[in-house]
């Protein structure tokens, strides 16, 4: 087993080296905004065709 000096270089070089590592940052999209949405009391030009074939 190592003497708990030795033990304690180790975790400070670790801590060291894991401060100093650089970040990687990606660039992301920016979130798309949702389309405004028209009020429920509004007609939209939607609509239903019955077509009779009897």
């Amino acid at each position: 087993m190592l003497p708990p000096y030795i033990i304690e270089q180790i975790r400070r070089r670790e801590l060291e080296e894991a401060q100093e590592a650089p970040v990687i940052q990606l660039p992301l999209p920016e979130p798309r905004r949702r389309r405004e949405q028209k009020p429920a009391t509004e007609e939209s030009d939607r609509g239903v065709i019955i077509i009779d074939l009897a």
